[in-house]
């Protein structure tokens, strides 16, 4: 059967009897999925977060190498990181998707299955979207969040001085996405949003900025520091990585350190701190993952710098 025998309808219904399964009850919740819009409510004293971003198919994915079930789990992380290097806890999210009408309705169960998994294990129903033909599949997702009244964590706020740190290990992602490339498997493996870290992160004093490790942590970090004039001197021994991961490199006869600087889609927090905050440890301990501090904030010299590492659309 594909989403044409269905029909427009059908579709909707599918994924709104899936998702009603997935939250009978979802906190926060007023109205979901049935209705124009949907309402969620905020605790008192909470500013609003919100976010979207997409998957297309052929840009972000393809199916020859990745699961569906994998993408849907990924289109929902990716935005939940995001919330994440906010301070926000999820409060619900939106789906647009797009797909061909030969596109089998086992696949659309698959992509949706994917994004109800995450938003069941950590605590963002689906309230509501959109369905559309398209030539392609594409999920683009809107999440909403919450944080707690002026506490937000921002891209904005670092200074010269500040240390650097990331949370967990960088460049898994990209070399299972390189492993699947070469024939190797398929990408199965989605990370972790760090909402739990990012929430512990908003309540810290002394942080600067912070941002998700999305687009690859050259990119990422450029995101962070160039608008302020500033630059990053990090120390390439102390990036953190996966355990074999610089052999297994060597094996597809890529660079590690081109991998973990520019490879994207970890999904880690990247943040400054002021000096003389807590150490990498204490941090790693009232987190709840492990933080590596990888260099220092400097005032950027002039002339001149090669384009930072990482993803690009245009």
């Amino acid at each position: 059967m594909r989403l044409r025998d269905l029909g427009e309808f059908g579709v909707i219904r599918r994924i709104e009897r899936a998702a009603a399964r997935a939250w009978p009850r979802a906190p926060g919740v007023v109205v979901g999925i049935g209705d124009d819009a949907a309402v969620l409510r905020p605790r008192r004293g909470e500013d609003v977060v919100v976010t979207t971003d997409a998957l297309v198919e052929g840009v972000h994915f393809r199916f020859e190498t990745q699961s569906p079930l994998a993408i849907g789990r990924r289109a929902l992380v990716a935005n939940l990181s995001d919330l994440a290097a906010m301070g926000a806890r999820p409060l619900g999210c939106l789906l647009a998707l797009a797909a061909p009408p030969r596109l089998p309705v086992r696949t659309l169960d698959a992509l949706v299955a994917g994004i109800l998994r995450e938003g069941r294990a950590h605590g963002c129903p689906l309230v509501g979207g959109n369905v559309a033909r398209a030539r392609e599949v594409s999920l683009t997702i809107t999440a909403v969040g919450a944080v707690a009244r002026g506490r937000a964590l921002r891209r904005t706020g670092a200074r010269a001085r500040d240390r650097i740190l990331v949370t967990g290990t960088l460049g898994g992602a990209a070399l299972e996405v390189a492993r699947a490339e070469r024939g190797r498997g398929r990408v199965r493996g989605v990370p972790a949003p760090r909402l739990a870290a990012g929430r512990a992160l908003a309540r810290l004093r002394g942080v600067g900025a912070c941002i998700d490790v999305s687009d690859g942590l050259e990119a990422d970090l450029a995101h962070l520091l160039e608008p302020a004039g500033l630059a990053g001197a990090l120390d390439p021994a102390r990036l953190p990585r996966p355990r074999g991961f610089d052999a297994a490199c060597r094996r597809l006869g890529l660079d590690p350190e081109r991998l973990v600087l520019g490879g994207g889609e970890d999904y880690e927090l990247l943040f400054t701190l002021r000096p003389g905050t807590p150490s990498a440890a204490r941090l790693a301990r009232r987190l709840g993952v492990e933080v590596t501090e990888i260099g220092r904030v400097l005032r950027r010299p002039r002339g001149r710098t090669p384009p930072p590492r990482g993803f690009r659309h245009f």
